[in-house]
């Protein structure tokens, strides 16, 4: 039976869902398959956002009707069978799980105490330990109601009755609680909140029951604040003009352009939806330039409003500005516009990079994952699945942070791997280009990359310092200074030349340059570790059930019979650092001594090296692939090998055949391929192919940083 969570709250607005994203975050780390359950749906008639957030998890792979148990209408008319076909569904979804989180009710019908109680019946008939979130917020106010998403902070006592009432209702539907999470918290009123919740749990629980965990997420205006694409649904608004990516931006502040030109500029700030009449076109005009000059505060979006259509010259006039600010037409008046904006409250969707890395990383800073996953008594994983190692590579980079530099701040898939990348600790970053330029386009895109540092490649002081460098290192060539100064300043030579002198420990680059482009200055500036002939190569092939190193797939076309061994070495260095225990296949057309020949005689001499070089290496060759990955054939091919049916490392004998086979599995068999891993240079440098996803990019940042956390060591 599946370990499960059902994650409910005592009011409406408490954000449960990022709560559930962080949990089925956590869980995906730790189990293989992950489900999530839907106990009642907001509505029939749109699908439930939430829930599509959640199945959006790369962990989770369910469809969307299987994972949704009643809807309130049904809850109404019969609440006794509505909970027996909850159960119903719910067991479907648990047979193809580990782990399941339940997600409850929103409070979007009744909105009672009677609300929390048929989720406590819920989580008891499920079987399922309740973590309860208790939010830190009152959007009950009505002297200071609730304002784009944000509201007035509780104090300690008052958190301390919700809890006393929410816990109550739990115990009285016989609810097993595991722990309690109090989101959106006022830090100042944290502490006191902990301790008078863990109060009423201990006063809640059942003699000889173990103590509650308690945590605590702040408030975060980003998660509160509406998206433009939110703001537009509230008004019935459509999209004029302007960049659509641009709809998850959040929107800050409100202005109200009621007023002249020259009166509505100074009341810009940024990240504020700006409101014109559509009859004041003057005024539309001036908050686009303004937007575009870099003087003024940088809007994410405007909302024409009175329903009047644009002059034709004022349309032409627009898509002369090529302005990627999102413009939207709504028929209502300038005081509904208004109203309907300020309480239009935040989504936490996947489609808002920003917002769904600032709810996951306020998640891992916050809440105890390790004691998370016994307080759920989820098991020890037998398997790696490709999600659960590429979390391994985020959490190995992040103990010990290394400065990654990004030649390639034009591409906004790299300023948006960057966002991720801060957001999630992963590494600290320095990105090249004209830092007014990167930021602007950055701000533009609704993403944060303020931790980061940007430095252009044009800088005066580095670029006299790095000519220096590259002249002296390259004087064998009879580079001139002015020859260097004119060098360096390309991205690639740039960023590598900080990797050389100690200013960043590894570079990523290559989603808008070829591979020589990236690489070159490498072989020039940062030469090979001692001891290794060749720069080489490695992908990490992630399957169903574990990971496998491929190597040489990107480099070396014909390697000889030394260069082979040095692959293979590297290859399994790269592996042990990754954590994958080294067993080396050295493959060929011929296992063992079946075959001979030119080929099979390089790769014989290869394993020969290898053995003489690294003794302590587990190594095999020649041998077949489906020798060295298939336990039933290695028995009958090379009974007694350490390494047949066991390899974790294959060595291919040539460029044509591992680029072709990775490839092959990748396609073939749904593998994650992650790379090239560059390896055999001093320093790290790795490539990225031109077509490189932002998921891509997160996971070379972090391989590079762990790569620098070894040469460290």
């Amino acid at each position: 039976m599946a370990q499960s969570i059902f994650i409910t709250s005592a009011e409406g607005h408490s954000g449960k869902s990022t709560i559930a994203l962080g949990v089925l975050d956590t869980l995906s780390r730790a189990t293989p398959r992950v489900g999530v359950f839907r106990a009642i749906a907001r509505s029939t008639v749109e699908r439930d956002y939430v829930l599509e957030m959640l199945l959006d998890h790369d962990g989770v792979d369910l469809a969307y009707e299987d994972c949704i148990g009643v809807t309130y209408d049904d809850v109404r008319r019969d609440p006794d069978a509505a909970l027996a076909v909850i159960v119903e569904r719910f067991k479907a979804v648990e047979a193809q799980s580990d782990a399941v989180v339940i997600v409850g009710s929103d409070y979007t019908d009744v909105g009672s105490p009677a609300e929390l109680a048929y989720n406590a019946r819920i989580a008891a008939n499920l079987g399922a330990p309740v973590l309860l979130v208790l939010s830190g917020r009152s959007g009950q106010d009505q002297t200071q109601p609730e304002q784009l998403g944000s509201s007035l902070p509780r104090t300690a006592e008052e958190m301390g009755q919700i809890a006393d009432l929410a816990l109550a209702e739990l115990v009285h539907g016989r609810a097993d609680l595991f722990a309690v999470i109090v989101n959106r918290a006022e830090p100042e009123a944290v502490p006191g909140a902990i301790a008078a919740i863990e109060r009423s749990a201990a006063a809640s629980l059942r003699p000889g029951h173990a103590a509650v965990p308690v945590w605590a997420i702040p408030e975060d205006r980003y998660l509160v604040a509406p998206s433009i694409r939110g703001i537009m649904r509230a008004v019935d608004g459509e999209l004029l003009s302007g960049d659509p990516d641009l709809l998850t931006r959040e929107a800050l502040g409100v202005v109200v352009a009621g007023m002249s030109m020259v009166n509505v500029l100074p009341r810009l700030i940024d990240g504020g939806v700006v409101v014109i009449p559509a009859d004041r076109s003057e005024v539309l005009l001036a908050t686009l330039l303004a937007n575009a000059s870099g003087t003024f505060p940088s809007i994410s979006g405007v909302v024409l409003n009175g329903g009047f259509d644009l002059p034709e010259p004022i349309t032409r006039l627009i898509d002369g500005l090529a302005s990627s600010v999102p413009i939207i037409t709504t028929g209502l008046g300038t005081y509904e516009t208004a109203a309907r904006i300020m309480n239009t409250r935040g989504r936490l969707a996947a489609d808002s990079q920003r917002r769904y890395d600032t709810a996951l990383a306020l998640f891992e800073r916050s809440v105890d994952s390790e004691e998370l996953l016994r307080a759920i008594g989820v098991a020890a994983p037998t398997v790696v699945t490709p999600l659960m190692f590429e979390y391994g590579l985020i959490e190995r980079a992040r103990t010990q942070r290394k400065r990654i530099v990004l030649p390639e701040g034009d591409d906004d898939r790299v300023l948006r791997a960057a966002a991720t990348v801060l957001a999630r600790g992963i590494a600290d970053l320095t990105i090249l280009g004209e830092e007014i330029e990167v930021r602007s386009r950055a701000i533009e895109l609704g993403i944060d990359i303020r931790g980061a540092q940007v430095l252009s490649p044009f800088d005066a002081v580095h670029v006299e310092k790095f000519a220096r460098e590259y002249e002296k290192l390259r004087a064998h060539k009879g580079v001139t200074y002015a020859q260097a100064a004119d060098t360096v300043t390309d991205v690639s030579y740039f960023g590598t030349l900080m990797v050389h002198l100690g200013l960043a420990d590894g570079m990523v680059s290559g989603a808008a340059h070829t591979t020589a482009h990236t690489i070159r200055p490498a072989f020039e500036i940062i030469k090979t570790t001692p001891g290794v002939s060749v720069v080489s190569s490695v992908f990490l092939m992630a399957l169903a059930d574990r990971v496998l190193v491929y190597g040489d797939c990107a480099v070396i076309p014909d390697p000889t019979m030394e260069q082979l061994a040095d692959i293979a070495i590297s290859s399994a260095a790269t592996a042990a650092q990754f954590g994958i225990d080294p067993r080396v296949a050295m493959l060929s057309y011929s296992t063992g001594e079946s075959g001979s020949g030119a080929d099979v005689e390089k790769v014989r001499g290869a394993t020969a090296l290898v053995r003489d070089r690294a003794p302590e290496l587990l190594v095999e060759g020649p041998i077949q692939y489906d020798a060295a990955a298939d336990a039933a054939v290695a028995a009958a091919k090379m009974p007694g090998s350490e390494v047949a049916g066991r390899a974790t490392v294959f060595i291919f004998p040539d460029l044509n055949t591992g680029n072709n086979t990775y490839k092959a599995v990748q396609r073939s068999a749904g593998a994650i391929a992650i790379g090239p891993v560059l390896q055999g240079l001093n320093k790290p440098i790795n490539d990225l192919s031109r077509g490189a996803l932002v998921e891509d990019i997160v996971n070379t940042i972090a391989i590079t940083a762990i790569q620098a956390q070894g040469d460290a060591s």
